[in-house]
């Protein structure tokens, strides 16, 4: 028994190996698998991994003198991908950031990519470094893409355990945690002191579930739509274009000053979209500042990423870009749905007053597919409400399709409450810049004449 358990280990070992070779040298790592595996008639093992990472030390610099703002994107196979948060002025920075893919080739390869992150310039790489997914704590070193050379140390953990998911149809399913970053538009604090901050910001959420929700199906460009019309048609569209992706990268440029956090309950949700400091009365009031603000907010569902994008309406940096969506998306010609969503307390703003505080009112997201750039399907609205669900633990959502008199109802008492109650002006409904103020579009024509 001795020892055909160990010729069984020897094949097993020698499968294993083959698989490693076979894979370097294609690029569809899916059909290296099945390959190989039927090459030595064994059976691919796809395991859930729980991935931990801890941090680094001794990062090399990128300049002279000086720490670094580190950050690092980690992918599986060119797979799925996960990218960190910032850490600043560090060479030894600590994340302790934990990401869950389910239905993974025990033989996937871990790749990551130190960067360090300037506020308003590129990422430069710091060092890379690649692993496999096998158990256990591992210390990797860090090194330079050009010449080899020892840029740091990397600490990680990975828990592996065998897969009872379906791995042959969804694989590399991303399951967690929900992680979100949130960034400032480069024009912030730029001739905006009366301006409410929340307008100069945009989020992403890093979302699970949306390739069993929707599979393939994504919603194309709406090409009866004006406005889309003129991004993705016709000769003067690649100037559009590309203005419009050159405002989604300074958007949502990965820098020391985003946010960053992990949602787990639906609490987590509406506290991003609770106000932040208003200064539009010169009095300094920030009674509103922990509620949770009455606003409208556009938003897309991205594949690329799996991500849930995000701004008020009536967000600064839209001014002179023909579509907010397409903003959002990066010009994308597909997304998996996109619209506009508001928070709402049961029963509507109409019957809401300031006296009750929030955490004695049960909360609902309201979401629709208000989008003339992509025009999604209405049909839909259903799958999107429980994917949010899925994501958000306790979310309450109400999905409502953009010509139903129910949501223009709800729209506008979440405005009119901005308006009366909240000191909100009208201007900032919808993308206004006031007189003298840089918009995002003047930084990316100043970028695209230097």
């Amino acid at each position: 028994m001795s020892s055909h358990t160990d010729r069984l280990h020897a094949v097993m070992e020698s499968a294993h190996h083959a698989l490693q070779r076979v894979k370097v040298k294609s690029r569809n790592h899916l059909d290296d698998i099945k390959l190989a595996a039927k090459e030595f008639n064994v059976d691919t093992k796809y395991v859930d991994l729980v991935i931990r990472f801890i941090g680094a030390s001794d990062l090399a610099r990128v300049h002279v003198i000086g720490t670094i703002n580190p950050c690092f994107r980690a992918k599986l196979d060119d797979k799925v991908s996960y990218t960190s948060s910032v850490k600043p002025n560090t060479l030894s920075p600590v994340w302790d950031e934990t990401w869950i893919v389910n239905m993974v080739p025990s033989t996937a390869t871990l790749s990551v990519v130190v960067q360090e992150t300037e506020t308003g310039a590129l990422d430069n790489d710091v060092g890379v470094f690649q692993t496999t997914v096998n158990p256990g704590a591992k210390e990797v070193e860090i090194v330079g893409k050009r010449l080899g050379q020892n840029k740091g140390t990397f600490w990680l953990t990975i828990q592996s355990s065998h897969s009872a998911h379906n791995s042959r149809s969804l694989p590399y399913s991303f399951d967690g945690p929900i992680h979100y970053s949130r960034h400032d538009s480069p024009t912030m604090g730029v001739l905006t002191n009366l301006r409410d901050t929340r307008l100069y910001s945009t989020w992403k959420i890093y979302i699970k579930g949306v390739p069993q929700f929707f599979g393939d199906t994504m919603q194309r460009w709406n090409h009866d739509y004006k406005a889309a019309q003129a991004i993705f048609q016709g000769p003067t569209s690649i100037a559009a274009r590309s203005g419009i992706m050159a405002g989604h990268r300074m958007l949502y440029a990965r820098t020391v000053l985003n946010g960053f956090g992990v949602v787990t309950s639906a609490d987590d949700v509406f506290k991003l979209l609770q106000g932040s400091s208003r200064q539009s009365s010169g009095d300094g009031n920030r009674a509103f500042e922990n509620r949770i603000k009455p606003a409208v907010y556009t938003y897309v569902i991205a594949k690329k990423g799996e991500t849930f994008r995000f701004s008020e309406t009536g967000a600064a940096f839209f001014v002179d870009f023909a579509s907010k969506h397409a903003l959002h998306s990066d010009c994308a010609e597909s997304v998996v749905y996109s619209g506009e969503f508001h928070p709402r307390p049961e029963g509507g703003w109409e019957n809401f007053s300031d006296c009750t505080d929030d955490s004695g009112v049960r909360w609902e997201l309201v979401i629709d597919n208000n989008s003339g750039t992509y025009s999604p399907n209405p049909d839909l609205l259903a799958k999107v409400a429980q994917l949010l669900e899925l994501n958000f633990t306790g979310i309450n959502v109400v999905a409502l399709a953009q010509d139903d008199p129910e949501l223009k109802k709800s729209r506008d008492a979440c405005r009119e409450y901005a308006l009366t109650k909240r000191g909100v002006k009208a201007t900032e409904l919808e993308p206004h810049a006031t007189e003298g103020e840089e918009t995002l579009s003047d930084r990316v024509s100043a970028l695209k004449t230097t």
